[in-house]
């Protein structure tokens, strides 16, 4: 799915805006016990009940595609006769109406799931239908025209935390008194979308998972709700590329090439934006490979570098930019000291043999700051915070 996909499922999930008639929980504590569960409809919530059921239900659709947002795929197999997949299937079948088949779900997650703090948890089900309407060649859409009808449901798990006791005033005394705490349902954590909305239509060999944590792939989850492989996490990714670009590179992970990589992948993720292409931006290992050699990497390193990233991330891997770098962040660490560049004056930091040792070089124009405070500069020049207020 793309941005623009999910924002329109996105835009939908409100109080009059979605056909969701009941939304169904699961209370489980930190021992995996369920307390309750709930069947809910929407039709007898105050609308402020349900605009709050909406967001909890919206958010499990939120972030960026590729970090927060991940697609995952069935194999023809297991459309065919995965067990896994037919569960989904047979959910959305019968609207999430069967107990026996939310019940299966709710212990497919609970069985595996491992909440921060091992925190008690809410899983929220609820099944939706949405007219698509037809775009034309202008992009409008043509409301009273429905290219489909998609039908699909969306699950979020939202952490039960503890408010700590505050302050509440108790009429008949007419006092203020330290209330005891109540359970407060968080925004979620995980949740999915199934089946996929791609190119606004109908994909059952898809589904959007979601993961508020991207530091952390969700595998034993994925493999017990899914039976399919994780891909790394964000956090995951960029640690791995690191690994790939240091072992492979070597001798040639120099100051200067990791400068320019850095540039190059930044400048084509800000040119990606600028064009307004829905469609995500990768970079292939062979890319990326290309980038290497521009920066006078070796050749024999640069295949180097290809061949380990096929090992890390598989064939046809499909980078994220966003993942492997921090386009709007430059950093630069030693033991001692940790140097944090605005992207666009990155080019102004040098790599220097200064009386037989090297540094890190940084020009400097416009004055300097410590702690806020300027230093004395006889030519005159402004500091840095009175050149950023002009």
């Amino acid at each position: 799915m793309i941005q623009k996909e999910i924002n329109e499922l996105r835009r939908r999930l409100t109080a009059d805006g979605s056909n969701i008639q009941h939304i169904y929980g699961c209370y489980v504590n930190g021992e995996k016990e369920i307390i309750s569960t709930s069947d809910m409809s929407l039709a007898t919530m105050s609308k402020n009940d349900v605009e709050k059921y909406m967001e909890l239900l919206k958010k499990s659709v939120a972030g960026r595609c590729g970090k927060n947002l991940t697609d995952l795929s069935f194999s023809s197999q297991q459309v065919i006769d995965g067990a896994e997949h037919k569960l989904l299937m047979d959910l959305r079948t019968c609207e999430c109406k069967d107990k026996t088949l939310r019940t299966e779900l709710f212990r497919r997650i609970i069985s595996v799931l491992e909440m921060p703090d091992q925190s008690n948890y809410l899983i929220l089900l609820a099944y939706d239908s949405y007219d698509v309407p037809f775009k034309g060649k202008d992009n409008i859409k043509q409301m009273d025209n429905s290219s489909e009808v998609f039908r699909y449901i969306l699950c979020s798990i939202c952490p039960v935390k503890s408010r700590k006791g505050e302050l509440g005033y108790y009429t008949g005394e007419n006092e203020f008194h330290l209330g005891d705490s109540i359970p407060v349902v968080c925004p979620p954590e995980l949740g999915f979308l199934f089946p996929a909305f791609d190119d606004r239509k109908t994909n059952i060999y898809d589904v959007l998972f979601y993961s508020k944590n991207t530091s952390v792939a969700q595998r034993d989850l994925i493999a017990s709700l899914f039976q399919t492989e994780a891909p790394l996490a964000p956090g995951e990714q960029k640690e791995a590329f690191s690994d790939v670009l240091a072992s492979s590179l070597q001798a040639d992970c120099s100051f200067g090439v990791l400068k320019s990589v850095h540039n190059t992948i930044a400048r084509r993720i800000e040119e990606h934006k600028e064009s307004k292409d829905p469609a995500p931006l990768d970079l292939s290992a062979e890319e990326v490979g290309g980038i290497l050699r521009d920066s006078g990497v070796p050749e024999e390193k640069v295949t180097a570098f290809k061949e380990k990233c096929t090992e890390q991330f598989g064939e046809q891997a499909a980078l994220t930019p966003e993942n492997i770098i921090e386009a709007k962040k430059f950093q630069v660490v030693t033991p001692s000291v940790k140097i944090s560049v605005v992207p666009e004056f990155v080019h102004m930091v040098k790599e220097q043999m200064v009386d037989g040792k090297k540094c890190l070089v940084i020009p400097v124009d416009g004055g300097i700051e410590v702690n806020g405070v300027a230093v004395y500069d006889p030519s005159g020049r402004k500091s840095a915070s009175e050149a950023t207020e002009e």
